[in-house]
C-alpha cells in the first residue's frame, strides 16, 4: 500500500510538473500572440520590383529638413528622380507641379522629388545646390525637393536613366516604375491604379 501511495505521489509530481510547463508555453504563445496583435508582418523583401518594399533613406530638402521615404506610409508616393541637366525632367516637371496643386492632396498623394546632386554638373556643391534652387523657382515646384550629394538614394534605386519615377502605394510597396518622362494623362492615371 506504501509502495502504491509513493507511486501515486510521483505520478502526481510528474503530472504537475507536466501541467505546469503546457501552461507556461501557452502563456508564452499567447505574449506573441497580443504583441503581434494589429501588427502587419511584412514578408516582402526590399527590392525594387513591383510588389517589393522600396530602399528606404533619409535625405535632406531644399528647406533643409530631413524626409525619410518610409514616413510616408500611408500615402501613395510619386518617387521622381531628376537633374537640372535633363531636358525630359524639364519636361514633366511642370505636370508634376499641376498634379501637386490640383489633386495631391484629395487623392493622399506625396511627389518626392529627389535631385541626384552629385551629377549634377557645376563644379562645387554651393553651385550644384544654387543650380537646384534656381530650377526650382524658375518652375514654381512646392512639392519636397531632395538633395543627394553622395548619390546614396540614387545608387540604392539603381538609377541610370533620368528621370526614372517609382510610384509606390499606401502600404508602402513599389506598384510600377517608369524610365522616362511623364504628362499630365500618365501621371494621373497611374496614381488613380494605386491602393
Amino acid at each position: 500500500m506504501k509502495k502504491n501511495i509513493g507511486l501515486l505521489i510521483v505520478v502526481l509530481l510528474v503530472v504537475a510538473m507536466i501541467g505546469t510547463y503546457v501552461k507556461q508555453q501557452i502563456d508564452k504563445d499567447r505574449e506573441i500572440e497580443t504583441a503581434s496583435l494589429g501588427k502587419e508582418i511584412d514578408k516582402r523583401k526590399i527590392g525594387l520590383n513591383n510588389g517589393d518594399t522600396p530602399p528606404d533613406f533619409t535625405l535632406t530638402s531644399l528647406d533643409g529638413k530631413n524626409v525619410t521615404l518610409s514616413e510616408f506610409r500611408g500615402k501613395k508616393v510619386v518617387l521622381n528622380f531628376w537633374a537640372t541637366f535633363c531636358p525630359p525632367c524639364k519636361a514633366e516637371m511642370p505636370h508634376m507641379q499641376n498634379y501637386y496643386e490640383q489633386y495631391a492632396k484629395k487623392d493622399n498623394v506625396e511627389i518626392i522629388a529627389v535631385n541626384l546632386t552629385k551629377a549634377e554638373r557645376d563644379v562645387t556643391d554651393d553651385a550644384k545646390v544654387d543650380a537646384v534652387m534656381t530650377f526650382r523657382d524658375s518652375f514654381n515646384l512646392t512639392f519636397p525637393i531632395l538633395l543627394d550629394p553622395k548619390n546614396s538614394a540614387g545608387s540604392a534605386y539603381q538609377i541610370l536613366t533620368i528621370p526614372t519615377t517609382y510610384f509606390i502605394d499606401s502600404k508602402g510597396y513599389i506598384q510600377r516604375a517608369i524610365t522616362g518622362p511623364m504628362n499630365a494623362e500618365m501621371l494621373k492615371n497611374y496614381i488613380d491604379e494605386l491602393d
